[in-house]
């Protein structure tokens, strides 16, 4: 149990995270928001609530009271042992097209109180699973990450179509085609459709062992595939630069080699930052990220790119360069990015911009009236950039995005306010970054970059607006609770 003093006041909770379990008690108290150390997940200490994801559960609360100076709790023994609250009160969509955005909506209408119909539709066949795990654990079942069990959906009254693949939406009619050939009318829509790669899409044709990582099937097959063969990674971006680390570690004799036609390893970052900072600091240290994976056996191919991929009956047995090198690639995995899954939508009014993105406001209503969109598909105003819009492709936005869609499907009248938080691990190292760094004009570093324990600020007119650090959790989740709160850390104080 996690015992917390707010002022005079007391609060017995429970002591773990329920996203991935980490101990609240080192994590960030401000008022009676309580915030996770790892991934910025929020608590309200009074009630246990979720102020802030991406934890889907409250955390347990217990009976406290205090006599001659000392404090009591009081708890059941079996809800001691529970992970987190598991009763959910009674909230809206139909058709929902799936994700964790879409899954947030549904829960959160229930929760408040809807009792109609809900569908989540999805071309996948699983429920929304823990999308982050696909590059960290490429060894685990689909199972494994399901953020929910089709035992709660169905408890919750949430109708889950998997396999259904929507090709067009009627909005005057208020409806929504399936490649099946069926149809399914709405009163309100939430579009969560996510994004995909649009790397090598042959009509016609599979090319055999060129993969990207967007489901647990493919994470399975790039892991059984790089095993003690040559691998070829396209892109030396976050994404790209995870997997590498990860297949050197979990496929054994695996020859890695990463591409990237930027000069930096790891340019074309999370927010449409240029380049994360964090990385290019430890670009020049003998303990750099670019120096461990080298020596884990990646090569690094820089400024350069890949331009033909040569083979015979489907299946790709060479990379070739633009600068004349030949690749020997017996597994060619696409980390270059991703486009919005909005093409179905082609010829609607729904307002997009021109990469596809569906443009909402701060409810998360598109131009059309009782469709809400959320997740990787949209592209939002973002407050901490000045209402400045901007896509963010990452699970804590997209869960964000579902519970603010829900709450104006219900009259409620809801801006969105979060603080985007990514987070991710290397080799061993943890990574994290709360804000928004677009446009910043400076920087400023404390800690040891070749300690491998630092955090950086990163500076816009003067005030911090982002900041990012290698093993200093703790801090980036007190930047993103500073930020959230609308209080203002200037240059000065940041140093």
């Amino acid at each position: 149990v996690l015992l917390v003093r707010n002022r005079k006041e007391f609060h017995a909770l429970g002591s773990k995270c329920p996203h991935y379990g980490a101990p609240l008690s080192k994590g960030v108290l401000r008022g009676e928001r309580l915030r996770c150390p790892w991934h910025g997940a929020c608590f309200n200490v009074r009630t246990g609530d979720i102020e802030e994801y991406p934890a889907l559960d409250c955390i347990s609360c217990f009976k406290v009271t205090v006599e001659d100076g000392k404090v009591f709790i009081t708890a059941k023994k079996k809800v001691l042992t529970l992970p987190a609250i598991t009763e959910h009160r009674q909230h809206l969509g139909l058709p929902s097209l799936v994700g964790v955005a879409a899954l947030v909506c549904a829960e959160t209408l229930r929760q408040e109180g809807f009792t109609g119909r809900i569908i989540m539709a999805t071309n996948e066949k699983h429920v929304p699973y823990d999308k982050s795990k696909l590059s960290k654990e490429m060894n685990l079942k689909a199972e494994d990450i399901y953020l929910r069990k089709p035992e709660f959906l169905e408890a919750q009254g949430i109708e889950l179509w998997t396999e259904k693949e929507a090709v067009s939406v009627d909005f005057q009619k208020q409806k929504v085609h399936f490649m099946d050939g069926s149809s399914q009318k709405y009163h309100q829509l939430l579009i969560a459709t996510g994004s995909h790669s649009g790397f090598l899409k042959v009509p016609g044709a599979e090319l055999q062992n060129v993969c990207t990582l967007q489901t647990p099937e493919e994470s399975s097959k790039i892991l059984e595939l790089a095993t003690g063969k040559n691998l070829v990674i396209v892109g030396a971006s976050f994404i790209g630069t995870g997997r590498s680390g990860l297949l050197s570690h979990c496929a054994r004799d695996t020859n890695g080699t990463s591409l990237e036609q930027q000069q930096s390893c790891l340019a074309g970052f999370w927010l449409g930052t240029a380049v994360f900072i964090a990385w290019n600091f430890l670009m020049n240290t003998q303990t750099s990220p670019f120096q461990m994976l080298q020596n884990k056996g990646v090569k690094f191919h820089m400024k350069t790119e890949l331009c033909e991929l040569k083979g015979k009956d489907g299946k790709v047995t060479e990379a070739v360069l633009a600068n004349g090198e030949n690749l020997p690639a017996d597994v060619v995995v696409a980390g270059i990015g991703s486009t919005p899954s909005s093409a179905f939508l082609k010829g609607t009014s729904i307002a997009r911009d021109d990469k596809g993105a569906i443009l909402v406001n701060l409810h998360m209503q598109t131009n059309i009236p009782n469709v809400f969109a959320a997740g990787d598909v949209v592209t939002f105003p973002v407050a901490l950039l000045d209402g400045d819009r901007s896509s963010i492709h990452h699970q804590q936005v997209a869960e964000a995005h579902g519970h603010c869609a829900a709450l104006n499907m219900l009259k409620r009248g809801k801006e969105l306010h979060t603080v985007p938080y990514f987070w991710t691990t290397l080799l061993g190292k943890s990574i994290r970054y709360a804000g928004c760094g677009k446009g910043y004009t400076d920087t400023v570093v404390k800690g040891s970059l070749e300690q491998q324990k630092f955090l950086i600020f990163y500076i816009r007119d003067g005030h911090v607006t982002a900041a990012a650090s290698l093993n200093c959790d703790p801090m980036v989740s007190l930047i993103a609770e500073v930020l959230y709160l609308g209080k203002q850390i200037s240059k000065e104080e940041a140093e």
